[in-house]
């Protein structure tokens, strides 16, 4: 027996001796113990011939013994760097052996699949071994290797019969705004993520306009056609097998093999160099599907070495995801189906090329080569990365073109570039593809209405201009033009306003508002300049002014020059002490602006041009300049230089024309602001959602602005506090402030008071620091600015809006508040007022329901609305597909391009007499708002694909609104006004909803045609459909109301659980759960509806205001609240001492009680005791002079007798003088005894002689 397996042994060494006498001299052999080999097992088959001169990568390729799963074998290892081999088992098993300077991307050979699975060494990649790589136009595929059939990436089980395969992603792939974690991939070039329909016709039409009623499938087409297997020639090049080859390479961020990494690297700087746009892209995921030597079908046999070989690859993050379409030889261009003759595929409909999103929505077709005969042309355009034949796409959202388009002409052709926005003051460098370049092409770039810009060709795809400054804000223009042609290639550039700009310079804390700061540190994202360590930066200030009617924006200084890049720098003021800019002092704020002190260069594909040389710029937010011009102020107009300057801004301000009359008037609460949108939006100073700093209105809650400028371009604020309230001007500094200037300006643009931000800072913002922030809050200036020029408009007059709203499947509440239900299919108005001042459309459309469990629901919902303002475009919002909701909820459309709120600067997006904003706690584009320049808001929210619209109208509208909505006259009678002015009746029972829908709501159906009552549609049309695609008038809802009305009495399950889920006496929720049997739409039914009157009772409840009471200045109020009830109780700061009523009272009637002892204010201490002084002495004057003034009469009249007196006595001595003269002479002229006795009766004299007294 030992004998036996002696010889046995024997013969197999002498074998196994042959066997290695066989290996070619560079083959290691590697021993094993095994048993039950087959005889052949274990010989060496070549598989690959590496190429010459490749040096070897990474040596440490091993063995992977968990791949061979055999015993008594003998594992042959090759050295020769120009071979691979692989072993088979007798289970039919591959196993394959690398060369240690294996190339994956050259080989024919798929690398070991553990690869993939981490382990060994880490590779690194050098930049010479990837500019090697990516010289490919191809990326690797592969049709041997694997662990178990050796047949690498090819498909075997696509074949004539069987023209698609499945295959699971495992991860997420988002495409035309769908996510998919799967494919199938067709041998009729495309991949496909949805069942096509049965048959077409030619030529292709996507989206099927047919659907649902036919399918339409979601694909991505790199040669939409009919194919079949074709064969090799004898003098190709590739003998690799002809099929379809699929390879996914998966995680690659976390790969460290070579595979992964080059993979990975090689595909994030393809996209990020040939597409605008994906300077950050790095793919996680990626798909290599390649058609190799695919013929037509229907052809004659010797048609089949007609073939073409393209391929597709796919690279995504899983939030974006790019399309490479390489081309390397197209020999055909139809099959017979499509017209093409049976030996060469020619003539007929060509392939599509192009993309479709599927569910009939939308698609894109790439011309001018889909179905043309031009398609040839895909290998010789394209010119991704250089190569003709390359086309990229970015496919995630949009589709968007990567690649230049030479063969397309026109007056408006389709402009790509990126970024799509730039700040306002300009420097942001723009990537251009659209036309094909040729190095010495003169580019012109045209940003609105500017003076046009030359920009710098960097390779056939791709242009650049840097934006200048620009005195607009919103859409713009941005044209290009190429040598003496017209500027015909177009697209729609967003400036962003200074203040909303993207920030790219930072402050490290609040300092830069202080009048004098020690230092400021800023910092900034060095990489958003350069990825050179070594650069150096300048820092210089630039500021801004109006002295004329031409606005100036200046350079003022260098702060710093040739400073190192590290992305932080020290601003200290001290240091710019004797700084003089003379003629700038003017100036009052500014902005910093980082620049390169040297230019980069840009890289170009070809070395027959100079490298293009550019400075990117960042700025920063708009800043006040007291820190640096200080001391210059302090030299001109002394130590108390903000007084100077602010009452030389008070006095600048009195000479302009007042505004405040035009602004809307602040509503009395924060609720009332938040419910108010048609007329104000959040302010981002003072957001509770996003910004609750509030700086500038220290202790506000939330503040709110109006959202449009009015006729002379003002804004008006409302701040209000911890209780809900209005925080006014009178009351303290932080107060709500209305503006001279809005923050978005106002046509035209470059007008003083009219250029976006930097007119509200010169006019509006200036002068808070001026006056209040660099001054006390009791100085003249600061109370001049707070009381008379920026005072705070109280709310007394101010008019909630009304309300309407429409919700479930659907339900419509009038501005009147009558219900009802209408289940109308198609388009229909829900309100229109035409009027010279108050022109507004709004209209919706509606959607049958989806089947439920038990077939059709003969209901509909709203899908899309469209509004329309005074003179402004009309504005979109519709509801996305359920399977596209992942990123966006709701699709928005204006001027017929969507519009995205997902980066800050666009969260709010401004067009001529309209504004577009999402809140900005909302980052699923769920809630979007739309204002219009004459105060009517409309409000659309979408939860689980579940729409409802409220419309919000100022009282200007009462009385001019006709349609669904009702006439707004506080009226139920007239809601039903019929478009021709008659009235339907009131339904007020909810099973006579036929009656509503026959007499009432079907009457306003709107066609694309312009009916003078009702108008025309508004909606975008795309694709072919018009509003007949949506309007049906035939269809018949269901108009029972009751659940027990219309589900059979056999599933009186349905109907108990209509009524646990729903609240008591709630037709609406009872209706739209038993018609669908979606708890979803249930539950968002009551909660649309509860916030439709929550709104309505917010806007109906009434606040009774007393409006302003003055807090006396250095003086307090207990309180800054306004509503009846409120007791203000007065005190003055230290050393003032309070005059006037120390309490006041608002009363029922609104108004403050009268006080008692007069105006209420603050005297300081030395004063009052002055004025005590003054007040006692007063009175003692009071007293001594009426008595002083007695004694003076008294004096008087005394003296006044005496004199009387004196005079009687003159008197009598004069006459007793007379009496003697005449006696005298009588007794000289010796009178008569009888004359005497007459002179003594005359005289009252005795005769005796003596004398007579006479008693007075």
């Amino acid at each position: 027996m030992w004998l036996k397996y002696f010889v046995i042994f024997v013969l197999f060494s002498v074998s196994i001796k042959g066997q290695d006498d066989g290996l070619p001299p560079d083959v290691e052999t590697i021993e094993t113990n095994v048993s039950n080999a087959e005889p052949d097992f274990g010989k060496p088959i070549p598989v690959e011939d590496t190429p010459n001169g490749v040096s070897p990568v990474n040596p440490n390729y091993e063995v992977d013994k968990s791949l061979v799963n055999i015993s008594n074998s003998l594992v042959n290892v090759t050295k020769n760097p120009r071979r691979t081999y692989q072993t088979v088992n007798k289970l039919g098993k591959y196993s394959t052996f690398y060369a240690a300077d294996y190339d994956p991307m050259t080989s024919d050979t798929a690398p070991p699949d553990t690869d993939q699975r981490g382990g060994g060494t880490p590779y690194t990649i050098t930049e010479a071994r990837l500019a090697e790589i990516r010289k490919h136009m191809m990326y690797p595929f592969f049709d041997k290797g694997g662990s178990d059939n050796n047949l690498g990436d090819f498909q075997k089980d696509i074949q004539s019969s069987i023209p698609q395969v499945h295959k699971n992603l495992n991860f997420q792939l988002p495409f035309f705004g769908f996510r998919y974690n799967y494919t199938r991939v067709s041998v009729n070039g495309y991949l496909e993520f949805s069942d096509p329909p049965p048959n077409y016709d030619y030529p292709l039409v996507f989206p099927i306009k047919e659907w649902p009623k036919k399918n339409d499938p979601a694909f991505i087409g790199i040669f939409f056609s009919r194919c079949r297997i074709g064969n090799l020639r004898d003098g190709d090049v590739d003998q690799r097998t002809p099929g379809v080859y699929f390879r996914m390479e998966r995680d690659l961020r976390t790969r460290q093999d070579r595979m992964g990494v080059e993979i990975r690297e090689r595909l994030k700087w393809d996209i990020r160099e040939g597409v605008i746009g994906s300077d950050t892209f790095d793919p996680k995921h990626a798909v290599i599907v390649t058609w190799k030597n695919v013929s037509f079908t229907g052809g004659f046999a010797n048609a089949k070495y007609k073939t073409n070989t393209f391929q597709m690859v796919l690279a995504t993050d899983e939030v974006f995801t790019y399309a490479m379409f390489n081309y390397l030889n197209l020999d055909w261009t139809s099959h017979t189906e499509a017209g093409g003759d049976s030996q060469n595929g020619e003539g007929g409909v060509s392939a599509f090329v192009g993309f479709n999103a599927g569910n009939g929505t939308r698609s894109y077709e790439y011309n001018p080569y889909s179905q043309a005969s031009v398609i040839r042309d895909l290998t010789s355009v394209g010119f991704g990365n250089g190569f003709k034949g390359r086309h990229i796409f970015r496919i995630d959202e949009d589709i968007l073109l990567g690649s230049c388009n030479k063969d397309i002409d026109g007056a408006n052709l389709p402009l790509k570039f990126a970024p799509e926005s730039g700040n306002m003051l300009g420097g942001t460098v723009v990537n251009i593809t659209g036309p094909c370049f040729n190095l010495n092409d003169r580019i012109r770039c045209k940003f609105d209405v500017s003076n046009e810009v030359f920009g710098y060709v960097v390779d056939k795809n791709r242009a650049i201009c840097v934006q200048p400054q620009l005195f607009a804000e919103g859409w713009v223009n941005l044209q290009i033009a190429v040598n003496s042609e017209s500027f015909k290639w177009k697209g729609k550039y967003y400036v962003e306003s200074p203040s909303s700009a993207t920030q790219k310079i930072f402050f490290k804390d609040m300092k830069y508002h202080e009048k004098s700061p020690s230092e400021l540190k800023i910092t900034w994202e060095k990489q958003n300049l350069t990825t050179n360590e070594n650069a150096n930066i300048r820092i210089s200030l630039w500021g801004y002014r109006e002295t004329t009617m031409k606005p100036v924006f200046v350079y003022i200084t260098d702060i710093a020059d040739s400073v190192q890049n590290i992305g932080e720098y020290t601003i200290v003021p001290s240091q710019y002490r004797t700084r003089v800019n003379q003629f700038l002092t003017d100036i009052k704020f500014g902005f910093l602006q980082i620049n390169l002190t040297e230019s980069i260069k840009v890289n170009t594909y070809t070395t027959t041009q100079t490298n293009i040389e550019l400075t990117p710029v960042v700025w920063s937010r708009p800043i006040p300049l007291g820190w640096y011009f200080q001391f210059q102020w302090e030299n001109q107009y002394g130590k108390n230089w903000p007084k100077v300057l602010c009452d030389d801004w008070l006095r600048t301000d009195r000479y302009l024309k007042n505004f405040a009359h035009e602004l809307a008037q602040c509503p009395c609460t924060v609720e009332q602001a938040l419910a108010d949108k048609g007329r104000f939006m959040p302010d981002f100073d003072c957001d509770k959602d996003s910004n609750p700093i509030c700086y500038y209105n220290n202790q506000a809650l939330h503040c709110v602005k109006t959202g449009s400028p009015t006729l002379e371009g003002s804004e008006q604020q409302c701040c209000y506090d911890k209780n809900g309230f209005l925080m006014l001007s009178y009351d303290q500094q932080w107060g709500s402030s209305p503006r001279r200037c809005h923050n978005l300006g106002k046509m035209p643009y470059n007008e003083a008071t009219k250029v976006p931000t930097l007119s509200q800072w010169f006019n509006d913002m200036v002068p808070k620091y001026l006056c209040c922030l660099w001054q006390e809050e009791q100085a003249v200036g600061c109370e001049t600015l707070r009381f008379e020029r920026r005072p705070t408009q109280d709310c007394v007059a101010y008019q909630a809006p009304g309300i309407a709203g429409v919700y479930g499947d659907p339900h419509f509440v009038t501005f009147d508040d009558v219900e009802y239900t209408f289940n109308g299919k198609g388009e229909f108005a829900l309100v229109k007022s035409v009027t010279q001042t108050d022109n507004l459309e709004i209209q919706g459309r509606f959607e049958q329901i989806d089947p439920n469990a038990y077939g059709e629901v003969r209901a509909t919902q709203l899908t899309s609305v469209v509004a329309k303002g005074n003179n402004t475009i009309a504005i979109e919002v519709r509801r996305r597909p359920l399977d596209s909701r992942w990123r966006y909820r709701l699709d928005v459309i204006a001027d017929n391009r969507r519009l995205y709120f997902d980066r800050p600067s666009l969260k709010f997006q401004h067009f001529q007499g309209v504004t577009i904003y999402t809140p900005t706690y909302i980052l699923n584009q769920s809630e979007v708002i739309i204002m219009f320049d004459n105060g009517a808001g409309m409000e659309v929210v979408d939860n689980q694909g579940f729409m409802s619209a409220r419309v919000f109208l100022p009282w200007s509208f009462i009385n001019k609104t006709i349609g669904l909505f009702g006439n707004w006259s506080f009226n139920k009678e007239d809601d039903f006004t019929l478009p021709d002015g008659s009235r339907a009746a009131i339904v007020s029972n909810i099973n006579d909803m036929e009656r509503v829908y026959n007499d009432f709501g079907s009457k306003w159906m709107l066609d694309d045609v312009l009916d003078p009552q009702k108008g025309r549609a508004l909606f975008h049309r795309e694709f072919g459909r018009t509003s007949a695609t949506y309007n049906n008038k035939t269809f018949k809802p269901q108009f029972l109301m009751t659940p027990e009305d219309f589900i059979p009495a056999n599933r009186s399950a349905d109907i108990k659980r209509t009524y646990e889920i729903c609240p008591l006496r709630m037709y609406e929720c009872y209706y739209d759960y038993a018609m669908t049997l979606d708890r979803d739409l249930a539950h968002y039914t009551k909660n649309y509806k509860a916030t439709i009157y929550q709104y309505k009772e917010t806007t109906r409840t009434k606040v009774v205001s007393c409006g302003v009471l003055e807090t006396p200045r250095f003086g307090r109020k207990s309180t800054f609240l306004f509503v009846p009830g409120t007791k203000v109780t007065y005190e003055c700061i230290q050393e003032f001492v309070l005059v006037g009523d120390q309490r006041r009272e608002c009363q029922a009637d609104g108004t403050w009680n009268i006080p008692e002892y007069g105006y209420t204010y603050c005297l300081r201490q030395q004063e009052y005791s002055q004025r005590q002084a003054g007040l006692a002495s007063g009175i003692i004057m009071a007293i001594l002079i009426p008595l002083i003034l007695l004694f003076v009469y008294l004096a008087y009249r005394f003296l006044q007798k005496r004199q009387k007196e004196k005079e009687a006595e003159k008197l009598e001595e004069q006459q007793f003088m007379d009496q003697q003269r005449r006696a005298h002479e009588a007794a000289t002229k010796k009178l008569t005894e009888a004359e005497y006795a007459s002179e003594d009766e005359d005289s009252n004299v005795t005769s005796t002689g003596a004398k007579e007294t006479t008693v007075y």
